[in-house]
């Protein structure tokens, strides 16, 4: 639908969520949540479906949409749907293309530092601050990247862990030129 057509003149409600919009992503975006909430919540009334599939390449997102479906009692499935990898290992994003020939080779770093995560995730690495390190590392060796943010966070509540708890989210936003990229990994030991 036109902005129009979802958003007529004096439009004053807004879906606003608590906790979990405050880190992550939510932390340098701090209304773009309420944004994403209210367009998604108005989307969900208007179509009414049984089922909403969202990516979970956009963890904080999909966390976020399954707890205002369950909070405001909503009648639909919110499925989380995997992360799709271009052939090299990046993640699939419209934003890849605005990647120059050069950044693009760099955005590698992104899934070179998650796939580290993984491989001491699966290896019995419980320490965050060893895992965020290693990440850390791994995307500095790369001189076009600069880290907005990367967290190991509590799948539950976006906050940071010291010690990796049962289902978490190793999580990265990295700037490539002037492209904003994350990507993440979704650990789970139930």
């Amino acid at each position: 639908p036109e902005p129009e057509e979802m958003y007529a003149d004096g439009f004053v409600s807004f879906i606003n969520m608590t906790g979990l919009p405050n880190a992550l992503c939510g932390l340098t975006r701090p209304i773009h949540f309420k944004g994403v909430c209210t367009v998604v919540g108005k989307l969900f009334n208007i179509v009414t479906p049984d089922r909403a599939y969202f990516g979970q390449k956009d963890a904080q997102q999909l966390a976020i949409i399954m707890r205002m479906v369950s909070d405001l009692n909503m009648n639909l499935e919110v499925v989380g749907c995997p992360i799709v990898r271009e052939e090299d290992g990046l993640a699939k994003s419209s934003r890849n293309t605005y990647l120059s020939t050069e950044e693009r080779a760099a955005a590698l770093c992104l899934s070179r530092a998650i796939f580290k995560a993984k491989e001491m995730i699966e290896g019995g690495e419980r320490n965050s601050a060893r895992v965020a390190q290693a990440v850390t590392e791994t995307i500095e060796e790369e001189p076009l990247a600069r880290i907005d943010y990367v967290e190991v966070v509590n799948l539950g509540n976006m906050q940071p862990v010291e010690t990796l708890p049962e289902r978490g989210l190793v999580a990265i936003a990295v700037y490539i030129g002037s492209t904003r990229l994350i990507d993440n990994y979704l650990y789970d030991f139930e």
